[in-house]
This record gives C-alpha cells, structure tokens and sequence, in this order.
C-alpha cells in the first residue's frame, strides 16, 4: 500500500505542490488541444478530464486537510463536475494514502504525549481508512477492539492557506461575486475549523447518538474521552462495510428499503426534532452491519439550523407556499435570495429559477411515500443543473445569493438524496415533521 512520510504543511510548501499540479494540468490542456484537431472532439474532451481528475487528485491527495475535503464535498453532488472528476475525488472520502507507521508514530506522540504502545495493549500503525483530514487505526484495550482516528499534522494550521487557493476556482465555479462574497468562505473554514476539533466531535458524537438512541434500525460506537485528544479520538471498532459497498454488493431490495428508511428517519429527526445535523453525509461515514443496520460515524461536522433559517427553507417544501406567489416571494427575501436592491426583471428571474429548483427538490416532502430509485427524478436534478450550467444570462448575475446556512444544508440534502438513490431505495415513508412548522 502506498504510505506518505511527509505532509507539506507550510503554506510556501502546500502553495508550491499547487502550482506543480497546475503545471500538469497545463500541459493536459495543450495535449488537449492537439488531439482535438485530430480526432473527436467529445473523445479528447473525456480523456482531458481523466488526466485532469488523475493529476488534481495526486496532487490534493499528498497535501490532504482541506484541499482534498474540498474534492470531497464536490464529488458528492455529481451535477456539479465532469464523471471522470466525480469518481477520482470520491476516493477521498475513505480511501486515500494513509501516513506511514513511523509518521504515525511521530504524530500520535505529538498530540497524546506518549507512544501507542504505551496506552493499547496492541496498535496497527497500519491504517485501515484513510480520509482527507484523518485516517483510523485497529487498537486493543483490555481485550476491547477500537478504532483510533489520528489527524493528519498540520491540517487545522492550514485550513486559511488551503481556502484562500481554491476561494477564486469555487467563485468561478459558483458563479459567487460581490463584495460579500466572503461570508461563504467564512462559513466553509468555520466548519472546518469545527472539524479538525476532536474534542468538539467527541461532543458531538454523544449528543446525536444518545439523542438518536430510539431510532430503530440504527446504531453507534461509544467513545473514549481518555483515550482521545483534541486530535485524536478513540472509539468501538464497528463491524461492517461501507455503504458504497453494501449498495455495489447488494440484491435485497427489502435489505435497501430498510437501510433508507433508517437514513431517512435518521436525518428527519436531526433536522426537525434536534435542530442540528451530521453535515457530511458520504458512503464513507455510513457503515453496514451483518445485521443490516446502519453504523453512523464521524461527526466532526454538524451543522446547527437557525430558526430564522430553518422555518422558511422548509416551508418552502410546501405545496401551499410553492403555489402562492406572494408568499414564496415573502420566503425568498427572508432567506436573502431575492434582495433589496433587485430590479423587477432579477426579481421575476429568480423567482422562476428558484420555483423550477424548489419544486424539484421539494417533491419528496409532498408524498407520504417517495421511490428514490426513480432515475426520472435524478435525471431531472441533473438535467435542472446542466440548463442553469449553460444559462449564459445567469452567468451574467450575481450567483451570490441566499443565507450562508444554505450551504451545509443543501450540502446534506444533495448527499442524503445520492445515498438513498445509491441504495436504489424503493417507498420510503417520508415522515413530514414539517406538517408541524
């Protein structure tokens, strides 16, 4: 297996192994353009985006922290980027080069102040999952199997760096402009900030787990706080695979159906009763047991809703509000999509373009039961994104629009829609808390 000694962690350092990466894509770019003369367009299109995807990944992949969980997030809505980046930057939610055993050493010492072997009574110092910000080794206590999550050095001091070199490429990317622009990226490095704090998801951890102890169908590790820093954190080893794998594998359907009827009522329950949620929501935060219940890990990243924000996104689910102009134009202003300084012509051109979005995404939160194996649904999400992709009118105004807690939000629900289409999942029963707003 493939192990990295060294992390760049200065910022001269990461800045560098950027611009080399840059480089690669450049001469990808002029290959591209030779080929293009000489064979078909599409063809050197689709191999352009394989190297690209190939060279950006090995490069993001050996600075890892927030770089490469910027890939991470992106891969997870597949509307966003080409296939070929989609299925490379995926790897980074669970299966990227792991540090090596003497680099794990190194760090482990670093952050708890004593050597592995000096805690457990056994510690692999060979990963068995390694992720953008962390990676989880196999340990023993007092008999007792337990994961260990370490953090790769140097990721909470880079967050800033690493924000500030792919800020321009998302704001091109987003079609984000205006001198406010910065609240978003504010928002992303809280969280991320939030993220490489283990005691915090320690905190976490607890909360949703006890919290979501009644839902059945469901289970979590227990975590150690002695065992556990503010970089490292210590929990039951949980037996299973991941949900990627459990949907590759799988030919049960009633196996499916329970898994996304669990996911769902897991997410409605955070999202409607506890008013915050586990923000990244990827295969490889989700494991499978024997049993067909749903592992859920990881939970550095929780987003907490806002009631001001959290009463006029979901009324916005509603068929009622959708269907009364003066009312979904009332909720498009409170959650600073529609602006005061909007002319009429921007003002009946969002109001359209977010109908035609909110009516999509809304539809299962208006059935009592949803089929999230319907391909015509996801086909319309993806073809949605492909029309406002080539709106060159759009592309002229200002994409930045709406509250800053869209981001996460939107971020859970792009990932739990993906999953539960993932496990092809048939009726779900939806549960619509929001029958209570």
């Amino acid at each position: 297996m493939e192990t990295i000694d060294k992390i760049p962690t200065g910022k001269i350092q990461r800045v560098a192994k950027m611009a080399q990466t840059g480089a690669k894509v450049g001469v990808n770019y002029l290959k591209y353009y030779g080929k293009k003369i000489l064979m078909d367009k599409d063809k050197a299109k689709a191999e352009l985006d394989v190297s690209n995807a190939n060279d950006i990944y090995n490069g993001l992949k050996k600075l890892k922290g927030s770089a490469l969980k910027m890939a991470q997030m992106m891969s997870m809505d597949q509307s966003i980027l080409p296939q070929a980046y989609v299925e490379k930057f995926s790897l980074s939610q669970f299966s990227v080069p792991p540090l090596s055993p003497p680099l794990v050493n190194k760090t482990f010492k670093s952050y708890f102040g004593k050597m592995p072997d000096q805690i457990f009574e056994s510690f692999n110092p060979m990963a068995i999952n390694a992720a953008s910000i962390g990676q989880v080794h196999e340990a023993k206590h007092k008999g007792k199997k337990l994961a260990v999550k370490i953090q790769y050095p140097g990721v909470s001091k880079s967050i800033s760096s690493d924000l500030a070199m792919v800020k321009p490429i998302a704001m091109k990317m987003f079609n984000i402009k205006g001198k406010d622009a910065g609240r978003y990226f504010d928002e992303v490095e809280e969280k991320l900030i939030e993220e490489t704090n283990y005691i915090l998801e320690l905190e976490h951890s607890e909360e949703i787990s006890q919290a979501c102890a009644h839902i059945k169908n469901l289970a979590f590790p227990k975590y150690y706080a002695e065992f556990s820093s503010d970089r490292i954190i210590t929990m039951d080893w949980m037996q299973g695979e991941h949900l990627s794998e459990f949907t590759a594998r799988n030919t049960n359907p009633k196996a499916a159906n329970k898994i996304a009827q669990t996911l769902w009522n897991f997410y409605m329950y955070q999202i409607h009763f506890l008013r915050k949620v586990h923000a990244d929501p990827h295969p490889g935060n989700f494991l499978i047991s024997k049993k067909i219940e749903l592992i859920a890990l990881d939970f550095g990243c929780i987003k907490t809703l806002p009631k001001a924000f959290y009463k006029p996104y979901f009324e916005l689910t509603k068929n009622a509000v959708l269907d009364d102009p003066k009312q979904f134009l009332k909720k498009l202003k409170k959650l600073e999509i529609i602006k005061e300084s909007d002319s009429k012509k921007d003002i009946a051109f969002f109001s359209q373009l977010f109908h035609e979005l909110l009516s999509l995404f809304a539809q299962p939160f208006n059935a009592e039961t949803f089929d999230f194996s319907d391909e015509t649904f996801f086909g319309s999400i993806a073809g949605l994104a492909e029309k406002f992709g080539n709106d060159k009118d759009l592309r002229k105004m200002d994409g930045n629009r709406g509250s800053k807690h869209f981001i996460y939000t939107n971020r859970t629900f792009f990932g739990l829609y993906s999953m539960m289409n993932q496990l092809k999942a048939g009726p779900v029963k939806i549960n619509n808390y929001t029958n209570y707003l």
